[in-house]
């Protein structure tokens, strides 16, 4: 409540963020964390059997991975932190607050990475002119796998502190936040994942950097197809062990989370179409080892994108499994404080918040205060006519008619309990009838509900 808010009504605030840090996952999962680990054994191997074609290989992998990461990596990375401070600045203050040292520590790790792989990867030539310089890089390149890993397993803990923070609710110890009841779970699953996806990512550039006949192609296949027979094992192991720990009232999210709410009945044959990627990647993996000069490049693709497409329900799932909650059993989506609720509920949002333009309801300026509830309570993840509009879910429930505010108070008052992924409306009674009347005056007049960066910013009287 003491940030302006940033709002994109076609699009709406969590697609924004959706779209930067899947695509920022996706390529740090396979082009950093599981990509290096791998180029690194096949220049190892190039070096041992004294076969200058593998390395060549490895040289071009590497480059693919170096240009993608410090380009369109780096900048999703960085546009994660600008998307998710614009959207959600109470969320990302807590945890900067609780989780300070760590992500000290993860951006010297960071740095550490990017020297790592500039070092790696544009010494690469001047490593073939001797066997200490060979050995020499090949160390480097194994750093770089570690300090990938260690930033990775760093943010992880993060991430599933936002989904259960634990004992850190009762003790406020940084140690409880960072050893919470889902961080190792999840870091076991997503470690193989990674792996994994870098195993695609090389059997798949192995088909376009070399001929079908050459030793390389033959030799990096096998390479390739064992490391991700291996990870898949354990992709399996992991996924299991990070399903048990997921808290009970997560677990009846996922209906959801893996489709949407019309899907929710398909829930069981969803988990069956995730079975069958899963043994799909591993029945390429056993033909690439047997057919090593014969996988076809289009083949040879398909594990890339059915793992991305794992990461990607992955995330979809982690994101929407923690709501109602940002962070989970603290603070709410809307970034209310769980604690705050009793006294919002009483004396209402709008008196404590900065940037409204009316801090009290009147008949005169009932629909603007309702669109400043609407901004502060449901415009994190709605918009009013665009993507997951507020509109179209009324009128989904009542049907095209015009909507009875009666029906639409008494839902919202109680909202939480049909839609057990919906916060509980924090402000009090006359807030919600604002509510509705901007809810009802912009179906009626379809005008997109602009955000703090184009309407400008109020201050709220009680502030000045």
């Amino acid at each position: 409540m003491d940030f302006p808010i940033f709002h994109l009504d076609f699009m709406g605030n969590r697609l924004l963020i959706a779209v930067i840090a899947i695509l920022h996952v996706l390529i740090n999962h396979s082009l950093a964390v599981g990509l290096a680990p791998i180029v690194t054994y096949l220049e190892y191997r190039g070096w041992k059997n004294k076969d200058s074609s593998l390395d060549h290989l490895a040289n071009k992998i590497m480059f693919v991975g170096f240009v993608i990461t410090t380009s369109l990596g780096a900048m999703t990375g960085v546009g994660i932190w600008l998307s998710a401070s614009l959207v959600s600045p109470a969320s990302i203050g807590s945890l900067i607050r609780v989780f300070f040292f760590a992500w000290f520590v993860e951006w010297i790790v960071f740095v550490t990475e990017v020297v790592l792989i500039l070092y790696y990867f544009l010494t690469w030539k001047n490593s073939l002119k001797s066997e200490y310089a060979k050995k020499k890089h090949i160390k480097v390149g194994i750093a770089l796998s570690i300090f990938s890993w260690i930033t990775m397993s760093i943010i992880v803990a993060i991430l599933a502190f936002m989904m259960d923070p634990g004992s850190w609710q009762e003790t406020r110890s940084f140690f409880h936040a960072i050893l919470n009841p889902v961080y190792l779970a999840q870091l076991a699953f997503r470690t193989p994942l990674a792996m994994l996806m870098g195993g695609a990512v090389v059997l798949f550039l192995t088909g376009i950097f070399t001929k079908k006949e050459s030793s390389a192609r033959s030799e990096a296949t096998q390479i390739a197809a064992i490391w991700m027979l291996s990870w898949s094992i354990w992709v399996a192991v992991g996924s299991i062990f990070y399903y048990s720990v997921i808290p009970d009232m997560m677990i009846q999210n996922l209906s959801v989370a893996v489709g949407t709410m019309e899907f929710a009945n398909w829930y069981n044959s969803l988990l069956i179409v995730m079975g069958v990627v899963v043994l799909t990647i591993v029945s390429i993996s056993f033909f690439a080892l047997f057919n090593k000069a014969n996988v076809h490049i289009t083949l040879a693709m398909l594990p890339i994108l059915l793992a991305f497409s794992l990461l990607t329900v992955f995330e979809r799932a982690r994101e929407f499994i923690r709501k109602p909650f940002v962070i989970g059993n603290y603070m709410y989506s809307n970034m209310f404080r769980v604690a705050e609720l009793p006294l919002l509920n009483k004396e209402g949002i709008l008196q404590h918040a900065t940037y409204v333009k009316h801090s009290t309801i009147t008949d005169e300026n009932k629909t603007e205060a309702g669109k400043d509830v609407f901004m502060l309570t449901c415009s994190r993840c709605h918009t009013s006519h665009g993507i997951n509009s507020v509109v179209k879910k009324f009128k989904n429930m009542y049907g095209d008619a015009i909507l009875n505010p009666i029906a639409m108070k008494a839902y919202i008052e109680g909202m939480h309990n049909a839609r057990y992924f919906m916060p509980p409306f924090p402000g009090n009674e006359a807030e919600i009838e604002a509510l509705v009347d901007f809810i009802l005056k912009t179906d009626e007049y379809p005008i997109a509900t602009e955000g703090a960066q184009e309407a400008g910013v109020s201050i709220s009287s009680y502030r000045r």
